[in-house]
């Protein structure tokens, strides 16, 4: 008989890439702040430093949205932009036993990821449902799940640090990545495509109204129809059209720009107004919802959507004034610095 093959020897053990230098810079090499369970001592110094660990996210106000909301147990709760689900976590402790949180995104590479986060937390499927879609269909969402109203909704209309970290989805400057900015990166046409395709007065008109960016009449002709193969040559670009200015204003107006741009890729606006006009409905009477904007054109739309259902008695109460988060917040994550929160309360 012929002999047995040898056995197959063990495979050998694969070492992690080594990086330059004592602290990896690039997203994907992070490797420790990916994975916070192993690594908790430098997701700590992280955070001491005011930065936000890779591929997580620092929920904003917290304390503030729970006081605007005061969830009880069961309560029935909507988070409309799950992200990495640290509103909704504190949310869920407050409706429990017996309550019910549905977290809606629209991302979907983020959101199975929270899913099994906040599973692994202990909230099963009796506690915590997820949904992926756009806010603009919550009364469809809660259809779907068999709800006629929320006690308490939450909407932060932040991109999740997870999103901006990454220069694979194109949201930043900071490091060069394609021009995406797609939340659904499934859908939809990219920022690159939009540029390439867009006329220079449909894209002055965009930079004013998404981004109140005072140069650009000037910025558009000179971006409109061309293609750019990633965030750093857009960058490049802006900063050669605008080379008088000083750099912090140079710096503020590539940040406005890649915001006007993000909204329009994703529709921002329309989202958000489709939102305000369905959410009263949404409500149950006596029920509460908390919205968490960052720039004048999202504070806008809530606040003045927010007066008229006062005006038209859909809402019993709304805020008297913006809330904006704490100085000790603001020091220790600097994301938090341009929030403001509103909310309103549904009448009886």
């Amino acid at each position: 008989m012929p002999a047995d093959p040898p056995p197959e020897p063990p495979p050998r053990h694969k070492r992690r890439p080594r990086y330059s230098g004592k602290h990896p810079r690039r997203f994907e090499e992070k490797y420790k702040e990916h994975d916070p369970d192993r690594h908790p001592d430098t997701v700590a110094k992280v955070l001491a430093s005011g930065k936000t660990p890779a591929g997580t996210h620092r929920p904003i106000m917290v304390a503030e949205i729970l006081a605007a909301l005061d969830p009880k147990p069961g309560d029935i709760a909507v988070d409309c932009t799950l992200g990495h689900g640290g509103h909704a976590r504190e949310i869920l402790a407050g409706i429990q036993p017996a309550g019910l949180l549905i977290g809606i995104d629209a991302d979907p590479l983020e959101l199975p990821r929270t899913g099994a986060r906040l599973r692994a937390a202990g909230f099963g499927p009796e506690t915590f449902v997820t949904c992926r879609s756009n806010f603009a269909g919550l009364a469809q969402v809660l259809a779907m799940h068999g709800v006629a109203g929320a006690d308490v909704l939450i909407a932060d209309l932040g991109v999740s640090s997870m999103q901006l970290d990454d220069p694979a989805r194109g949201f930043s400057v900071k490091l060069d990545g394609p021009l995406d900015m797609r939340m659904n990166p499934l859908r939809g046409q990219s920022a690159a495509a939009l540029l390439e395709k867009i006329r220079p007065a449909t894209l002055a008109a965009m930079l004013d109204e998404n981004a109140d960016e005072p140069h650009a009449a000037m910025l558009a002709p000179i971006l409109a129809g061309r293609r750019f193969e990633g965030t750093s040559a857009l960058n490049a670009a802006i900063r050669a059209s605008l080379s008088m200015l000083k750099e912090d204003d140079l710096a503020l107006t590539v940040r406005r720009v890649f915001q006007a741009l993000r909204i329009a890729v994703n529709d921002e606006f329309s989202a958000l107004d489709s939102l305000l006009r369905r959410l009263p409905d949404c409500l149950k009477p006596g029920g509460r919802a908390a919205i968490l904007t960052f720039h004048s054109g999202e504070d806008r739309r809530v606040k003045k959507a927010f007066e008229s259902g006062v005006r038209s008695r859909c809402y019993a109460e709304i805020n008297a004034g913006v809330i904006r988060p704490q100085a000790a917040e603001v020091h220790s994550n600097p994301r938090a610095s341009s929030a403001k929160l509103r909310w309103a309360k549904r009448a009886e």
